[in-house]
C-alpha cells in the first residue's frame, strides 16, 4: 500500500478531518469534528467523510434513536388524567355505579366512548341495561385500580417532566394507539471511526499545505499553477452517477421518426382525435359490417354522437361504391349503404384518415406526407396491447408509384431506425391492394411491425385521385419495445425512474 500516494490524492478537507479525528481518540460524532476542527460549514465534514469511507481511511456507523414526547390530548391527561381513571374516580365517588348520562360531569362528549373502551379493556367496570338506561358498574379489579397508579401514568408523568426521552416500545405501545396522547420522533446519528489504514496514514504523517484541487481559466492566465502544487486525482475512486434531465425515450423516439422522415423529404400533417365513421372508415372502404367497427373494437362518442358529412356528392359516390363498385370497376360490398352510420362520432382508429382527408384536399401529385399521432381501439390492456397507442402513417402520390418503391422507402426507413434485416409478407387490409406486413429481425426472431400496400381505385377514385398512392401504417409502441429491449409495452407509460435514468439518449 502507496501511503505516500494516499496522503497526496487527500484534499485539504479530508486531511483536516484525519487530524482532528486523531485528536479525539480516532472516534467521534461529525457534529464533534465539526465543533473540534477548523471548519465553515457541517457540509464540509459530510463531504469529506464521504469520501474518506470511500478510500476505506474512516468507517461510519448509523445509529437509530426513537424519541418520545406529549401530544396535545397527553399534556391534558396529565393534567386532568386519562379518560377511563376520570370515570373510576367517579364511580368510587358514588359507591361504584353511574349512569351513562353522568359521565358528561367528567367527560367531554367525544371522550366518552374512548373511556368506555378502557374500562372494558382494562375490566375496570362492565355495562348493563337498567329501566332503559345503561348503567356503568365498578369491577373488582376497578376497586383494586383506584388507588393504584397505572403504568399508561407514570409514563406520561414521566415524560412531562422528561420531554424528548427515549422509552421501551413495549411499554409506551399503549399510549401510541392514543390519538395525539403521545408523539414518537426518529432521529439518526453517526459515529465515526478511524480503520486500521486510516490509522497507519495519520501517524505516517500529515501536513495541510495550499494546494490547487481545480484547475480554472483563471489559475492558467496568472501563473498560479506554477506556483503551488496540484493535487492528483484518483480516476478509480467511487464517484456517484448523475442522470441530468432529459426527454421521455418515447418522445425521443417520436423526434428521430420524424427527423427520418423529414429528411428522406415528406412533409408531416395533423389530424383530430374525433372523426365521423364516414372519414375513419367508409371513405376507405371498410364495410359497415365489419367487425373491427363493432363498440367491442371502435370507441364510439356520446357527445358529440354524430358528426355532418359536408360534402353531399362525395357521400353519395361512397354510397355507390360500398353497394356496387360505383364506376370503379369494382362489385363493392353488394349491401345497402347506411348514411346514418357513417355520421356516427368515434376516436379515430388509425391515423390513416389523416392522409385519405389530405389527399381529398390535394388531390394533384406529387405529395409524400406522414403523420405521427394516436389513436384509439377498445383494446384489453395486457404486455403488448394498449387502448390508446401512436401510429407513423405516411403516403408518396406519384405518376408511376409502384410496389417495388414502397418496399425500398420501407427498407429505408427501418435501415435509419437501426434494422438491417427486413423482410415483406402478402397481407389483407380492406382499404389497399396489393397488401402487404413488414417484419424486422431482432434478438433472433422475426417480429410484424405494421401494414402497407397501394390504396385501392375504391379508395382514391371517389376523392380526385388518379394516380397510385403507396402507403403505410407502423406501430410506434411495438417499435419502442425493440428499441428499448422490453417485453412489456405498459412499461413505456408507468413512472419507473429507475428504467427512465437509465435509459441513453436515442
Amino acid at each position: 500500500m502507496d501511503i505516500d500516494k494516499i496522503i497526496q490524492e487527500l484534499s485539504k478537507n479530508e486531511k483536516k478531518v484525519l487530524l482532528t479525528l486523531g485528536k479525539l481518540q480516532g472516534k467521534t460524532s461529525p457534529e464533534e469534528i465539526y465543533s473540534k476542527g477548523d471548519f465553515t460549514q457541517p457540509v464540509e465534514v459530510m463531504n469529506a467523510l464521504s469520501w474518506l469511507k470511500s478510500k476505506k481511511l474512516v468507517k461510519i456507523k448509523e445509529h437509530m434513536s426513537t424519541f418520545y414526547t406529549l401530544g396535545k390530548e397527553g399534556v391534558q391527561f396529565v393534567e386532568k388524567g386519562l379518560p377511563e381513571r376520570r370515570v373510576l374516580n367517579l364511580l368510587t365517588k358514588n359507591n361504584g355505579r353511574v349512569t351513562l348520562d353522568s359521565l358528561k360531569e367528567v367527560l367531554r362528549n367525544e371522550e366518552i366512548p374512548i373511556a368506555i373502551g378502557w374500562l372494558k379493556r382494562k375490566k375496570w367496570a362492565d355495562l348493563k341495561k337498567e329501566d332503559g338506561k345503561t348503567i356503568i358498574e365498578i369491577t373488582e379489579k376497578g376497586r383494586e385500580a383506584s388507588t393504584l397508579e397505572t403504568e399508561e401514568e407514570k409514563i406520561l408523568r414521566y415524560l412531562k417532566e422528561h420531554p424528548n426521552s427515549p422509552m421501551e416500545h413495549e411499554k409506551i405501545k399503549p399510549l401510541l394507539s392514543r390519538k395525539d396522547v403521545v408523539r414518537e420522533k426518529e432521529v439518526f446519528s453517526s459515529e465515526v471511526e478511524l480503520t486500521d489504514l486510516g490509522k497507519e496514514v495519520l501517524s505516517h504523517g500529515i501536513e495541510i499545505t495550499e494546494e490547487i484541487s481545480q484547475i480554472t481559466d483563471s489559475i492558467i492566465r496568472n501563473g498560479e499553477w506554477k506556483e503551488k502544487p496540484i493535487r492528483p486525482y484518483d480516476i478509480r475512486a467511487f464517484a456517484p452517477s448523475i442522470y441530468g434531465g432529459k426527454p421521455h425515450p418515447l418522445v425521443e423516439l417520436i423526434e428521430k421518426i420524424r427527423r427520418i422522415f423529414l429528411e428522406m423529404g415528406f412533409e408531416e400533417i395533423e389530424g383530430n382525435y374525433v372523426e365521423s365513421c364516414f372519414w375513419n372508415m367508409d371513405v376507405l372502404f371498410i364495410p359497415q359490417d365489419h367487425p373491427a367497427r363493432e363498440m367491442q373494437d371502435t370507441l364510439y362518442c356520446k357527445t358529440p354522437s354524430e358528426i355532418p358529412i359536408e360534402d353531399e356528392k362525395l357521400l353519395e359516390t361512397i354510397a355507390r361504391i360500398h353497394e356496387n363498385g360505383g364506376n370503379t370497376n369494382s362489385t363493392g360490398w353488394g349491401y345497402k349503404f347506411s348514411k346514418e352510420e357513417g355520421r356516427k362520432a368515434l376516436l379515430r382508429t388509425h391515423t390513416t384518415v389523416n392522409t385519405i382527408r389530405y389527399l381529398y384536399y390535394h388531390p394533384t401529385p406529387p405529395a409524400k406526407v406522414f403523420s405521427i399521432g394516436k389513436v384509439f381501439r377498445k383494446e384489453n390492456i395486457n404486455s403488448t396491447h394498449l387502448p390508446e397507442f401512436y401510429q407513423i402513417e405516411g403516403i408518396i402520390h406519384e405518376e408511376n408509384a409502384n410496389f417495388q418503391q414502397l418496399i425500398g422507402i420501407l427498407k429505408e426507413f427501418y435501415r435509419r431506425m437501426g434494422f438491417e434485416k427486413i423482410r415483406f409478407r402478402p397481407g389483407y387490409f380492406p382499404y389497399t391492394e396489393p397488401s402487404m406486413e413488414v417484419d424486422v429481425y431482432w434478438n433472433n426472431q422475426w417480429m410484424e411491425l405494421g401494414g402497407s400496400g397501394i390504396f385501392r381505385p375504391e379508395v382514391t377514385e371517389p376523392v380526385g385521385v388518379k394516380n397510385p398512392v403507396l402507403a403505410w401504417g407502423l406501430g410506434l409502441e411495438r417499435l419502442a419495445m425493440l428499441k428499448f429491449g422490453l417485453k412489456d409495452m405498459r412499461t413505456l407509460y408507468t413512472s419507473d425512474f429507475q428504467w427512465l435514468r437509465m435509459q441513453p439518449i436515442l
